[in-house]
C-alpha cells in the first residue's frame, strides 16, 4: 500500500466553501464517483480543510499510478462532470503547472 498526499486551494468564499463541503458529504456525493475512485486502486482517501486551503490523503494498491488514473478520469464522462462542478469552487496553487489542480505533495518529516 502507498500514501499519497496532495494540496488544494478553494476560492476564498465563505459560501462557496461550504457548498464544496455539502458535496463532499457521503448523503450527497456521487456513486460513480466514488466508484471511479476505487476502481482506480484507491483504498482509502480523505480530504481535510484549513481555511481555504485542502489537504488530502489517498492510500493506494501498490501498482496505483496517478497518470492512469488521470487516463480512466479523462475517459470517464461523470467523472468531467463532477470535475466541471468543483472547479466552481476550486483554484489552483500559485506553484501549480498548467491545468494541474491537486498538486502532489512531498514528506519532509516522518517520525
Amino acid at each position: 500500500m502507498k500514501r499519497q498526499c496532495y494540496a488544494l486551494d478553494l476560492k476564498n468564499d465563505p459560501a462557496l466553501i461550504a457548498e464544496y463541503e455539502h458535496w463532499h458529504k457521503a448523503e450527497n456525493g456521487w456513486p460513480e464517483i466514488r466508484k471511479s475512485i476505487l476502481d482506480a486502486g484507491v483504498l482509502d482517501m480523505q480530504i481535510y480543510r484549513t481555511g481555504n486551503r485542502l489537504f488530502m490523503i489517498m492510500e493506494t494498491t501498490d501498482d496505483f499510478r496517478s497518470e492512469d488514473k488521470a487516463a480512466l478520469d479523462a475517459a470517464n464522462p461523470t467523472v468531467q462532470e463532477w470535475e466541471k462542478l468543483m472547479w466552481k469552487f476550486q483554484q489552483p496553487l500559485p506553484w501549480a503547472g498548467g491545468d494541474e489542480k491537486w498538486v502532489s505533495m512531498s514528506r519532509i518529516f516522518q517520525l
